[in-house]
């Protein structure tokens, strides 16, 4: 049977938060990661590429936002089909790292050729984005896979908010750079087609440097089902498709997360896909000035994951989720209905902490419903919510404004129906009962 190491077994300290056999500097090198991929998020996805893709690549075309949408979500639907499957081999084969190293350099190298579209050229930006955000997004699920091989079950929700918080930090050091980069050809009085590349090139370059440290010391741990019982990769794809229900009825807490994540992701996805364009088109802000926002959401978002972290280990996960996701509905109360700025930075601002806290939530309590042998496999559900997220989302906002030809405001709205569905799903998921369905699952034997 399946069993989590106590405190009896955490090694030298008895209070420490970590595994058995775990070494602090793993728990750095894991952390480092989300340092490292959060440069693409904060500058890609949220600050920089996405008004240039829709004010210039799409030419400020009327279709620019519902394209950049389309983009988005069409490599949400690609990495939600790849996963599970993927999840299924890495449990099998104690392969994660090795996936992982496919896919940052999959996203390292598609954001470095980023620099190359310019005015005109949708459909190679876009072919780009989706690649990128492909090996990003599985990427995502492949680290957060580590989590319950580092932490103790009790101790969760703080070690993921050390990576969440820490990774904002890196979103911001690449935001800086970049910030650097385009006041300086702004002060040349240069357009967005020279520092826009430029930037690119500041993302690839903090991805791949900080991300060295997660493969030189992060061990694979898991004792999989041997090279002979997992040498047919097609059998094991298949496998997986095939039990995707299965495995939801099995585990019907986690079931119960999954579709609310789909929902109250699907908000947070609007925000970190159109934060900036929305700043634009309703509040004119210019782009130092939205990027000084996304960089005041982001150390919000750190002191909200790190924080609420040790929250969420003594309120509980649920009650933490559901604060987290209230708090999202009141940012998108203030900024539909407002016309000052000031209130605007306040919902920003409400929105980073927000943001930073309710990821990190919902990485915990998947890491808490996933039986041992079966995290990667787990995680990869957790991806395909988030991705099914990615694609409603975004694509919800982008046809809003489409009809209505335009009006951002009527789009945040919709929004917050994403996060009120949310906040009612939460309350089917029984963590305790999730946790002893999890524990009860025979472990692997190679």
């Amino acid at each position: 049977m399946r069993h989590w190491p106590d405190q009896s077994e955490s090694g030298s300290e008895s209070g420490s938060v970590l595994a058995a056999g775990v070494r602090r500097r793993e728990v750095l090198a894991w952390a480092l990661y989300d340092f490292a991929n959060s440069g693409y998020a904060t500058v890609v996805l949220t600050a920089v590429y996405n008004v240039f893709f829709v004010d210039v690549i799409a030419g400020g075309a009327s279709w620019g936002t519902l394209a950049w949408t389309a983009a988005l979500s069409f490599s949400s639907l690609a990495a939600l089909m790849m996963a599970p499957a993927l999840g299924a081999w890495a449990d099998a084969n104690r392969g994660k790292k090795r996936l992982l190293a496919l896919c940052t350099a999959g996203c390292v190298l598609a954001t470095a050729a980023l620099a190359l579209p310019g005015q005109g050229e949708v459909w190679l930006a876009a072919a780009l984005i989706v690649i990128s955000n492909v090996s990003f997004s599985l990427a995502e699920g492949l680290i957060a896979a580590f989590l319950p091989e580092l932490a103790k079950p009790a101790s969760l929700g703080r070690v993921s908010g050390w990576g969440w918080s820490f990774g904002y930090f890196g979103g911001m050091l690449t935001l800086g750079a970049s910030l650097v980069v385009v006041l300086h050809a702004q002060a040349l009085q240069q357009p967005a087609t020279t520092y826009v590349p430029q930037t690119m090139f500041i993302v690839a370059g903090v991805f791949a440097l900080a991300s060295v440290p997660t493969f030189l010391w992060l061990r694979e741990r898991g004792a999989g089902l041997g090279v002979r019982a997992s040498r047919d990769a097609r059998i094991q794809i298949k496998s997986a498709a095939a039990s995707f229900f299965s495995t939801l009825r099995q585990f019907p807490d986690f079931a119960a997360l999954l579709a609310c994540a789909v929902f109250y992701q699907a908000g947070i996805a609007v925000v970190i896909a159109l934060a900036a364009v929305y700043a634009q088109a309703v509040m004119n802000f210019d782009m130092t000035q939205t990027m000084m926002l996304v960089f005041t959401v982001n150390i919000a978002a750190a002191i909200g994951a790190f924080g609420f972290g040790y929250v969420q280990d003594r309120v509980g996960h649920r009650l933490a989720l559901a604060l987290t996701i209230m708090a999202w509905i009141a940012m998108v109360l203030i900024a539909a209905f407002t016309s000052s700025v000031e209130l605007f930075w306040l919902a920003a601002t409400l929105a980073g902490l927000a943001m930073g806290s309710s990821q990190s939530c919902g990485r915990a309590l998947t890491g808490l419903l996933a039986p041992q042998d079966r995290v990667a496999e787990f995680f990869g559900l957790w991806t395909v919510a988030v991705r099914v997220a990615s694609i409603i989302g975004p694509i919800t906002y982008g046809l809003v404004t489409w009809v209505t030809d335009g009006d951002h405001r009527r789009a945040i709205l919709a929004t917050g129906g994403f996060f009120l569905i949310g906040l009612i799903l939460l309350f089917r998921v029984n963590v305790p009962r999730g946790q002893s369905t999890a524990l009860a699952v025979p472990r692997w034997r190679s």
